[in-house]
């Protein structure tokens, strides 16, 4: 598997990623309306693409976690949608769902129009561990699951702190990916 630049000079904490598909003008307006639109609808569908885009993955996955929303967020949408595709990643997989092991701290500004500096401000310190749930990372290798992965930041956060945790190796999951053309 090709790594690209960036991930040669600095190697990421989480080990693969996958992605149904590349971030492009089509998937942004399938992914906005998911996310932003109410269009739940389509879940079950993406979940099947995202079973698919992960299938190698899924035989050393011990646990899926998906990056949470601050509570405030969560209540304001009604969904996670990192969460509604984990669940339907799990019912394919039957790989236990914990999504109750990250929190989110703070509040958040969206990242869709930050940069990439705005974007490591924006997240730095924003994730950690429920103090409940903690252990039940430990040793385990976590696929952690989003909508979207533009450049990396909040999944390199949210790997750190499962890392830091006791998660022997953290994998990502994504619907759709970023690149650079």
């Amino acid at each position: 598997m090709m790594k690209c630049g960036k991930c040669l000079q600095e190697p990421p904490l989480y080990q693969q990623t996958r992605a149904s598909f590349k971030y492009d003008a089509h998937a942004k307006k399938l992914v906005l309306s998911f996310k932003h639109g109410d269009a739940t609808h389509l879940a079950p569908l993406l979940g099947q693409w995202l079973y698919k885009a992960g299938m190698d993955l899924f035989p050393t996955t011990d646990c899926l976690v998906p990056v949470p929303l601050h509570w405030s967020r969560l209540l304001k949408r009604g969904y996670n949608q990192a969460e509604l595709l984990a669940k339907e990643v799990s019912k394919h997989t039957g790989v236990a769902l914990y999504n109750n092991v990250l929190k989110r701290t703070r509040a958040t500004a969206s990242q869709g129009h930050l940069s990439a500096a705005e974007r490591e401000k924006n997240v730095k310190n924003a994730f950690k561990i429920h103090p409940k749930n903690g252990k039940l990372i430990d040793g385990k290798n976590v696929l952690l699951m989003d909508d979207v992965m533009a450049s990396g930041t909040t999944l390199h956060h949210c790997a750190k702190v499962l890392l830091k945790a006791g998660a022997k190796e953290v994998n990502i999951l994504v619907l759709a990916k970023r690149t650079k053309s």
